[in-house]
């Protein structure tokens, strides 16, 4: 299961996808975001998941890394697939139980917000998995650089979220070493019931804390050792400039939003 989570992966490549700029990207993300969540209909919907099988096909990362970093959240749509299922209020129920009752607009919200969370989960993965963690960092600064003027720390906040993403995948490795090793010693994390399963966690949960406190340590001193000193004169390798392919992707990512947004209003 931790070999599933694939978010904050980087997967080098040379498509049109990886050249965007990473501005673009999260604005396309935003968007594509926004126009799922206006999605209200089979047709909206269908656009939406042709539009993520295009974005899919240029990158070239696969679709099997996409749906495989869908399995750990795979709880969460079952959940919500029944609670929508069971409890969505409806003129005409096909199956009625006592408090529990299921009817076709519970069918079909329950239908969408599955489909609304995989694509959303699925397109925020495809721009991790095309844009490194120091590009990622570039962009969101550049986003963010009006809330300066509000005395916002803009710079420690995209480093902040860049380091925590950059390290996740570490830190799933650095959990199954620890599994591994447990289960070496004689530890069971299976059995047992819920308490016995949470006493369980705690030979990982500690040895993982002590890891990841010494990691954000050695990193301080490393960033101290060069002379970090925050966002202020800070000079660049890679400029970050918009080109015509990313004028192009977002307009094409606002024409589909807007798209949406008509057929939500005409009832289609």
């Amino acid at each position: 299961m931790l070999k599933d989570i694939t978010l904050g992966q980087f997967f080098p490549g040379d498509t049109v996808a990886h050249k965007l700029d990473p501005r673009t990207k999260i604005l396309l993300v935003m968007l594509y975001i926004i126009a799922l969540f206006c999605a209200n209909s089979v047709l909206t919907y269908a656009l939406m998941a042709l539009v993520l099988a295009v974005c899919v096909r240029i990158s070239r990362v696969g679709i099997r890394a996409l749906v495989r970093g869908l399995k750990p959240v795979l709880f969460i749509l079952i959940f919500t697939c029944v609670l929508n299922l069971l409890f969505t209020p409806g003129d005409h129920y096909l199956v009625e139980w006592g408090i529990l009752h299921i009817s076709k607009e519970g069918i079909r919200n329950a239908v969408f917000m599955v489909l609304r969370i995989m694509l959303l989960i699925m397109g925020t993965f495809l721009m991790t998995y095309t844009t490194s963690p120091i590009a990622l960092t570039d962009g969101l600064e550049r986003l963010l650089n009006w809330m300066k003027r509000f005395h916002v720390p803009v710079h420690e906040v995209a480093m902040m979220m860049s380091i925590a993403l950059r390290f996740i995948p570490t830190l799933i490795e650095e959990t199954d070493k620890i599994m591994s090793a447990q289960k070496a010693r004689g530890a069971d994390f299976d059995s047992g019931g819920l308490v016995q399963k949470a006493k369980a966690l705690i030979p990982i949960l500690v040895p993982l804390f002590i890891s990841a406190f010494r990691r954000a340590d050695e990193l301080a001193t490393a960033m101290e050792c060069r002379c970090y000193h925050g966002g202020e004169g800070r000079t660049r390798l890679h400029v970050l400039r918009y080109q015509r392919r990313d004028y192009l992707a977002l307009v094409f990512g606002v024409l589909i939003t807007a798209w949406v947004i008509v057929l939500r209003q005409l009832g289609v």
